[in-house]
């Protein structure tokens, strides 16, 4: 059984105390970062275009890149040591909702966690990707609250009579 486990700044000591909780024993586990390009790919077009050209040594963001490698590889050992078992690390990059997807291609599960409005149940506790990530996802997933759940009194009001 191989169990993914979406590692993100905000989230993962949730998802990485989920794996160890509802992953078997022998089960195959990878944590796995994704860096967006978002961040980088500005520096880059920032450079470029306002900065000159041709001075490539001096583009900010090639260190942007450098940076967000560091720091997922950090995160990757933080949640390691957290899961206290043996797993794979993956360090991925690029539009972070499909990397995510294609990833948990061939799992048996994905562990991931709410990233969204987190005071209050309901569809605004997923951020987009996230969102993505559930709606697209090729394997069960297991959907985690990164802190306790809030109480069910704050479930959205139910539609008005004669909408579905």
């Amino acid at each position: 059984m191989t169990v993914v486990v979406w590692i993100t700044e905000g989230t993962w000591p949730a998802c990485v105390d989920a794996a160890r909780a509802h992953a078997p024993q022998g089960a195959e586990i990878v944590l796995l970062h994704v860096s967006g390009q978002d961040v980088p790919g500005a520096a880059h077009g920032a450079f470029a275009g306002l900065l000159g050209r041709g001075h490539r040594e001096r583009d900010p963001g090639t260190r942007v890149e450098a940076l967000a490698a560091t720091s997922a590889r950090d995160l990757l050992r933080a949640a390691a040591e957290r899961l206290g078992r043996p797993c794979t690390h993956v360090e991925r990059a690029g539009r972070v909702e499909r990397e995510v997807v294609a990833a948990a291609d061939g799992a048996e599960l994905l562990v991931l966690a709410r990233d969204g409005d987190r005071t209050r149940l309901g569809p605004h506790s997923l951020g987009p990707a996230t969102r993505f990530v559930v709606d697209h996802a090729p394997c069960p997933v297991l959907l985690v609250w990164p802190e306790p759940a809030p109480d069910t009194a704050t479930l959205p009001p139910p539609p008005p009579p004669g909408r579905p």
